[in-house]
C-alpha cells in the first residue's frame, strides 16, 4: 500500500499515513472551505487500509484548531476506523486548549474507538 503524505498549509493539515511503518499522523490546521475535497484521499486510503490493517493501528491527531466542516469529515473517517480490530485514536492538545480538548471528548463520546487524550 502506497504512503499518503499531504503537506500542510495556513488552511490544510499535514497529513501522514504509512501502513508499512504503522505511521497515520494529523497535526497542524483545518479550515478548508471544502475540507471533504482535501481529505477524499484520506478516506479513500483508510477505507482501502481498513480491508487488511496492521494488527495495532494509532491515529495521532494534534490539531491545532479546526473548523466545524473539518469536524465533519474527521468524523467521517472516524466511522471508517471504528470498524479496524485494535484500532486507538491518540488525541493530543495544547495543555490550556480546551476547546481542542472539548473537540476530542465530543469525538470520544460519538465513536467506539478508544481514544487517548494527551495534553502536551
Amino acid at each position: 500500500m502506497q504512503v499518503l503524505q499531504l503537506t500542510g498549509t495556513e488552511q490544510t493539515p499535514n497529513v501522514m499515513l504509512n501502513k508499512e511503518k504503522g505511521v497515520f499522523e494529523f497535526s497542524g490546521r483545518s479550515l478548508a472551505d471544502k475540507p471533504a475535497e482535501f481529505y477524499r484521499p484520506v478516506i479513500k486510503w483508510m477505507t482501502e487500509y481498513a480491508e487488511s490493517p496492521n494488527p495495532k493501528t494509532e491515529l495521532v491527531f494534534k490539531m491545532e484548531y479546526m473548523n466545524t466542516a473539518s469536524s465533519k469529515v474527521l468524523f467521517d473517517l472516524f466511522s471508517i476506523v471504528q470498524n479496524i480490530d485494535g484500532a486507538k485514536i491518540i488525541w493530543c492538545f495544547q495543555d490550556e486548549d480546551e476547546d481542542m480538548e472539548e473537540t476530542g471528548e465530543e469525538f470520544s463520546s460519538l465513536v467506539k474507538i478508544p481514544f487517548e487524550m494527551r495534553a502536551y
